[in-house]
């Protein structure tokens, strides 16, 4: 995959082509930005363009793209967390790594989720930013900068990827996974401008769950406090799944306020369902929707941070108006 072949981030991509051809190339680059938004991607396509023996890299066709594009290039290393952390184990077998200059090439080494590194490996981490060896390029990627240490943030190259334009995501669904306009713009628009996600919405039974919640917005009683526990354990025990539904929920929330103020459905999330939106808009005032939407942002925050997640969602529930 090349540069060209990713859809939008005119700006980082720009930053990086400019950065080797003026030989300039900082030791150290974060990625940042939301979940699903192409950071990885880019990462590894740069990681490729800076060992390719090609013109205009990647060129896709050099043997060492050749390499890249099978994993088995020696140059490429990618970390990723085993289980909930990256440990120290992984930073210092990469350390190992880096304390000789590659042959040719640079070598480059992808951090994926780096704010997953406990407090061991952050600190092993931080010690080869201070001493950058030769050769070594570290690419970072995290939809959660805030969480890493500001000791490790300002010995990076910060590149940020915003989330996409909705002609962007929904082009790439068109194109890439061969959905009609209408479902592919309905998706887009859910999507917060993440292809990533906008992929993983593209289910059946995301559908069906999707829709569940929101129905269950339209017909909620906030009297029947057992009805509201019974409905937090819909949402699942792993942290991901979670946190899937409580986008949704804050999603219908949102909608509901946009569409209570403006009257218009042009940039709902969840256009295609805005007679259940209406019906939610209709029964919460404006500053009971500003409300439920902070007090669900809450609790992705703290499930996030690894919260306790049944007490979590059902104090959340508790308190939405």
């Amino acid at each position: 995959m090349r540069f060209k072949e990713l859809y939008g981030h005119e700006k980082p991509i720009s930053i990086l082509k400019n950065a080797m051809a003026g030989e300039r190339i900082a030791h150290a680059y974060l990625f940042y930005g939301i979940e699903g938004v192409g950071k990885r991607t880019a990462a590894s396509i740069f990681a490729r363009a800076l060992n390719c023996g090609g013109e205009d890299p990647p060129c896709d066709a050099c043997a060492s793209c050749r390499k890249a594009a099978h994993n088995n290039h020696p140059n490429i290393i990618t970390i990723r967390a085993e289980g909930q952390f990256i440990k120290i184990g992984a930073i210092k077998e990469l350390q190992g790594r880096m304390a000789f200059r590659p042959g040719e090439g640079k070598r480059v080494s992808i951090l994926e989720e780096a704010d997953r590194m406990n407090a061991p490996a952050a600190n092993a981490l931080l010690k080869t930013l201070e001493e950058p060896a030769a050769g070594n390029v570290l690419l970072l990627t995290t939809a959660r900068s805030h969480a890493l240490p500001m000791t490790i943030l300002s010995r990076c190259q910060h590149l940020r990827f915003a989330p996409l334009p909705r002609e962007e995501v929904a082009r790439f669904l068109r194109e890439k996974e061969g959905l009609d306009a209408a479902a592919a713009a309905a998706l887009a628009a859910a999507s917060g401008g993440s292809i990533g996600r906008a992929i993983e919405m593209n289910r059946e039974d995301y559908l069906i769950l999707r829709n569940g919640i929101l129905e269950h917005l339209a017909q909620d009683d906030p009297a029947d406090l057992l009805k509201r526990i019974a409905f937090a354990g819909r949402f699942g025990t792993e942290r991901e799944e979670i946190l899937e539904r409580l986008r949704i929920l804050r999603g219908g929330y949102r909608d509901s306020l946009i569409l209570r103020e403006t009257g218009e459905t042009e940039n709902l999330m969840f256009r295609d369902r805005a007679g259940v939106i209406e019906a939610i808009a209709t029964r919460l005032s404006g500053i009971d929707l500003l409300h439920n939407i902070a007090t669900v942002t809450t609790a992705m925050n703290a499930i996030t941070q690894n919260a306790n997640k049944p007490l979590t969602l059902e104090t959340m529930l508790i308190k939405l108006t």
